[in-house]
């Protein structure tokens, strides 16, 4: 037994370094391919040069990838809350919720590049927003929409019972119990859940190449224009053969991002921990 027992620590243990390995290898990597172009200017001007994108900055795509990003996790943020809410606390047919549930996880199964054509045709054309930041922004927070919802429902039904159930005894309403007592309890993990969909969003591009991308764009924080994305940009880079050296700054900003998200994530999780003990 303790032999399995070594075996499967063993295992365990060369995983996570192996998992460590490869993300400090990737960054390290990316990073001393592309530092040269990393500076105060690169954050902060626009795509400049013969060949667009070779020289200049990439301002408008933070922008741009931080505003829809933001909208994504406003849209997956509020249905995700209120869907878990009434799974949990009204809906008290099983099959129903089965059903409910299933269907959010074939959501979440989709192709991004199918949500690319769906909130093309819904947002950009039938809504006439035509493509912008605000269509990109709600086509992606349909995307995640079901990784924040499975994650806020599992911490609403984690809620101990006897706390709930010590508060309907008294009197209080489900509604005030849920405002007052399984929102603040559970803050933590809707928060840390947001920021999960904020990192699947800002990474997405087959999305915003349908519904809000442009290859250049001036610096702007209107969001019922089009605008650029991290991804896409990334992307045009890359397949179009402009410069590797700016793809893979550009690629170092996007990853730097989805670490800093990551870690506040993690923060946020072993906060919650130490309050629990």
């Amino acid at each position: 037994m303790r032999k399995k027992e070594m075996f499967y620590k063993i295992l365990a243990y060369f995983g996570g370094a192996l998992s460590f390995f490869l993300v400090g290898f990737l960054f390290a990597y990316i990073f001393y391919k592309g530092y040269k172009v990393i500076n105060f200017k690169f954050l902060t001007d626009v795509p400049q040069g013969m060949i667009l994108g070779q020289k200049g900055g990439i301002a408008p795509a933070i922008i741009g990838s931080f505003l829809s990003t933001f909208i994504a996790c406003l849209v997956a943020g509020f249905f995700g809350i209120f869907t878990s809410i009434y799974l949990v606390f009204y809906e008290e047919n099983e099959k129903r919720i089965e059903l409910i549930e299933n269907i959010i996880k074939c959501i979440g199964g989709i192709p991004s590049i199918v949500f690319g054509l769906f909130g093309y045709t819904l947002f950009t054309l039938y809504f006439g927003l035509g493509k912008s930041i605000i269509s990109g922004g709600l086509t992606l927070g349909i995307m995640i929409f079901p990784v924040v919802e499975i994650r806020i429902e599992k911490a609403f039904r984690e809620v101990e019972k006897e706390i709930l159930n010590a508060s309907y005894s008294m009197g209080i309403s489900k509604f005030y119990t849920i405002y007052k007592i399984v929102i603040p309890t559970c803050l933590r993990d809707i928060v840390a859940t947001i920021l999960l969909g904020y990192n699947y969003a800002i990474g997405a591009t087959a999305p915003i190449m349908f519904c809000m991308a442009v290859i250049n764009s001036p610096i702007s924080f209107n969001i019922s224009k089009p605008g650029m994305s991290l991804s896409y940009h990334l992307y045009t880079l890359m397949t179009q053969g402009i410069s590797m050296e700016m793809a893979y700054g550009t690629a170092f900003v996007l990853i730097s991002l989805i670490v800093f998200v990551t870690v506040v994530f993690q923060f946020l999780l072993r906060k919650k921990g130490e309050n629990i003990e």
